[in-house]
């Protein structure tokens, strides 16, 4: 470090205020550390009267109930949201399987809200602990025995025992602090498209499953959904050009009746994408969420591998922080690799074998599946336990 440089002191600095990043900065600032935020776009304020964000994500009972005890899902609820108590998975009616908050007692599965919107009801409450820098992005890090720094675009220069970073799949801290990684982008990419819906705010949420790619539907509050259509790339780019109304006249020609006369608002496509990080810690610098694992969307439980990180990765540095430990010591980070690498590693390698399996019209390939899933519909403790595990509860 140089001398006479004005370097801000933190206990804990944090690259990326998304999801999983304003979590984790919520979760440490409430235990009494000093964080450091840095983030390029704040959430806008919340208009009750807006459309719906494109991007949608199924938020599982383990991830309500660690976002309820920040005080982040109340004023989520105060906005939008929407449960839902059923989850459907079929490729022809008669093999659906049908999953119900009843089999497990519990009055809901899960809710599908709002990206933005539970980013910003982190954001609502940061603590005077939280310092954000924003507009501002890291340029450089500098690690050394018993501290990182990073610098800014802003000129600051930021000091803390340990850096997180949060920043998504192509985190450019990852590639800062030397952590390789590797994947592959899949042959199909994904259309979302907010849709208007003929019926009353639904509780179901389902996933027909062909040989060209899942598609699925996810409610949304009121008379609107958010509908997922996974195809071939190429075929996505030729939707993703048309009007809504072109879309809308394509989409209830492919999907099943039971999606009703949609109207299509608005849509958006991406491509995907499975990545992983050879490491999940290098030196000060750990890895969080997408900069950790981007995993294929298939089941929505992208960003529930992020707050697993996000909650595992708070209690070890809260607890070593009381302990007047190092927070970010070699030992700790070690630990959060452990227990999260191989269960990231499990959901990655699960949604391929679903992608594989559900994406394939080779004959016995085809027989497999819909033996799987008959299978399943006729069994009441395999539902419940794939209910359980789809909640966030082992």
């Amino acid at each position: 470090m140089t001398k006479n440089t004005l370097i801000q002191p933190f206990d804990v600095s944090i690259v990326g205020g998304g999801m999983v990043g304003a979590a984790i900065a919520l979760s440490l600032s409430q235990a009494g550390l000093t964080v450091a935020l840095i983030e390029q776009r704040a959430p806008q304020r919340f208009e009750p009267d807006s459309a719906p964000d494109l991007r949608v994500s199924s938020i599982n009972l383990a991830s309500e109930a660690w976002l309820t005890r920040l005080g982040a899902w109340s004023a989520l609820a105060e906005m939008r949201l929407c449960p839902y108590q059923r989850l459907q998975a079929f490729e022809h009616p008669t093999s659906m399987v049908s999953f119900d908050a009843l089999d497990i007692k519990r009055s809901h599965l899960g809710h599908i809200v709002e990206n933005n919107l539970l980013q910003l009801a982190l954001w609502q409450q940061f603590t005077r602990n939280v310092s954000v820098f924003c507009p501002a992005s890291v340029t450089a890090l500098s690690q050394h025995s018993d501290c990182a720094v990073l610098s800014l675009d802003s000129g600051e220069q930021l000091r803390s025992t340990l850096v997180i970073a949060a920043d998504g799949a192509n985190s450019h801290l990852r590639r800062l602090a030397g952590i390789g990684s590797n994947g592959w982008q899949y042959q199909q990419a994904c259309l979302v498209a907010l849709v208007n819906t003929p019926y009353p705010q639904q509780d179901v949420t389902w996933q027909q499953f062909t040989s060209s790619g899942p598609k699925a539907f996810l409610p949304l509050s009121g008379q609107q959904g958010s509908v997922v259509w996974y195809d071939d790339a190429a075929k996505i780019k030729q939707l993703a050009a048309l009007s809504a109304k072109e879309l809308t006249e394509q989409m209830l020609t492919a999907f099943p009746p039971k999606l009703g006369a949609v109207e299509v608002v608005s849509s958006s496509w991406f491509p995907l994408a499975r990545m992983d990080a050879n490491y999940y810690y290098a030196g000060r610098v750990v890895l969080a969420g997408d900069a950790a694992h981007a995993i294929n969307p298939l089941a929505g439980q992208g960003v529930n591998l992020g707050f697993a990180d996000a909650k595992l990765l708070s209690e070890l540095v809260i607890s070593a922080y009381k302990q007047q430990s190092d927070i970010g010591s070699a030992a700790l980070l070690r630990t959060y690799q452990r227990k999260r690498k191989p269960a990231n590693l499990l959901m990655m390698t699960t949604m391929d074998g679903f992608y594989h399996l559900f994406g394939s019209d080779i004959g016995p390939i085809r027989k497999l599946r819909q033996l799987a899933l008959t299978m399943a519909s006729r069994s009441s403790l395999l539902k419940t336990l794939v209910a359980r595990y789809a909640v966030g509860y082992e």
